[in-house]
C-alpha cells in the first residue's frame, strides 16, 4: 500500500485548474473579484476534503490489514515528504526484491509476467510534460506570453501605428485625386452618422441641411455627386456656415471624406430617393446635371 496524496497538494492543483478554467473562458482577471469564482473555490475545498476524508477511512481500514512488517514499510514511506517520493517515482530504480514483488502468479513454458511500473524515462518525460504545462498556462493566463488576445491587441496597435505613420508622409487625398470605391460604403455610413446624420438624417433625407438623395442642390461645384459632396467636406459651403469645411479643419482627413462621398453617391445615385411624402425634406436648390452612374475618374 502507499502513501496517499496530501491533501494540499490537491487542493493547490483544483485552485489551479479552476483559474485556468474561468481564465479561458472569461478571457480577463475580472473573474478574481467575482463572488461566483470564490463560491466554487469554497465548494471545491469542501469537496476535495470529503474525498480526502473517505480515502482516510479507506487507508485505515486497508491498513488494519496489513502484516506488522508491512505496516512498518508503510509507515517508514508516509514519513518521507511528498517530494521525495514523487521524485523517487519518477527517476528511482527498482530493486530485485521489488520486482520479485511484482511478478503475476501465472505464466507459460516457464516464461513468468511482471506486474512492472512505467519505465522510469517514461515517467520522467511525463512528469517533465506536466511541470512545462503548468508553466506554460500559467505564462499564458498571467503574462503576455503566447496570449492570443494579447498579440491581436498588440499587432492591431502596431497597424494603426504604421497605417498614422504612413499618413504623415503619404500624399493628401484632394478632390482633384479622389476616387470612389463602392468597398467605402459601409465606412463612409459609419462616418456620415457620426458627422453628417444630425443636420442631413440618418438616411441623408435631410432635417436641418437638404436632402442628400434626391436631384435638387444648392452648391453645384462640380460634375458629379462624389466629387460635389467631397468639395463640400474640403471646402464647406459658402451659402451656409453650418456645412463646415470638415477637411481643412481637421475634423476628418481627405480618406474619410472619400468614403463619405462615397455613401451619399450611393443614397444618391444608386437608392430611390426619399419624397417628401416619405418624410424627406423639401427640395431646395436647382436640379443638377448629373447623368447617373459611375462618377468620373
Amino acid at each position: 500500500m502507499k502513501p496517499r496524496t496530501p491533501v494540499i497538494v490537491n487542493l493547490i492543483v483544483v485552485f489551479v485548474l479552476l483559474i485556468i478554467g474561468y481564465d479561458m473562458f472569461v478571457q480577463n482577471s475580472s473573474f478574481l473579484s467575482s463572488i461566483y469564482f470564490w463560491a466554487t473555490v469554497v465548494i471545491a475545498t469542501i469537496m476535495v476534503f470529503i474525498a480526502h476524508g473517505i480515502g482516510d477511512l479507506i487507508e485505515s481500514d486497508r491498513f488494519l490489514k496489513l502484516s506488522e512488517e508491512e505496516k512498518a514499510q508503510y509507515i517508514a514511506e508516509k514519513k518521507k515528504p511528498f517530494y521525495k517520493r514523487l521524485w523517487e517515482s519518477a527517476f528511482k530504480k527498482q530493486s530485485n526484491a521489488e520486482e520479485e514483488d511484482m511478478i503475476i502468479d501465472h505464466g507459460f513454458d516457464g516464461i513468468t509476467e511482471l506486474d512492472n511500473s512505467l519505465p522510469k524515462w517514461w515517467l520522467g518525460l511525463f512528469y517533465f510534460g506536466c511541470v512545462f504545462c503548468v508553466v506554460y498556462i500559467s505564462a499564458y493566463a498571467f503574462t503576455d506570453f503566447a496570449h492570443p488576445l494579447k498579440e491581436y491587441d498588440k499587432e492591431y496597435k502596431a497597424q494603426l501605428a504604421s497605417i498614422e505613420e504612413y499618413e504623415k508622409t503619404a500624399p493628401k487625398i484632394t478632390v482633384e485625386t479622389a476616387k470612389y470605391d463602392p468597398s467605402n460604403i459601409e465606412e463612409g455610413k459609419a462616418l456620415f452618422l457620426a458627422n453628417c446624420a444630425t443636420c442631413h438624417g440618418d438616411n441623408g433625407k435631410g432635417g436641418i441641411g437638404p436632402n442628400l438623395t434626391d436631384d435638387y442642390w444648392i452648391n453645384q461645384k462640380e460634375k458629379d455627386v462624389f466629387h460635389n459632396i467631397f468639395w463640400m467636406l474640403e471646402n464647406g459651403s459658402p451659402n451656409n456656415p453650418a456645412m463646415r469645411a470638415f477637411i481643412k479643419e481637421g475634423t476628418i482627413s481627405g480618406k474619410d471624406g472619400e468614403k463619405i462621398a462615397a455613401f451619399v453617391f450611393h443614397l444618391n445615385q444608386e437608392l430611390p430617393p426619399v419624397t417628401q411624402a416619405q418624410g424627406g425634406a423639401a427640395p431646395q436648390g436647382e436640379v443638377a446635371p448629373w447623368v447617373k452612374g459611375t462618377p468620373r475618374k
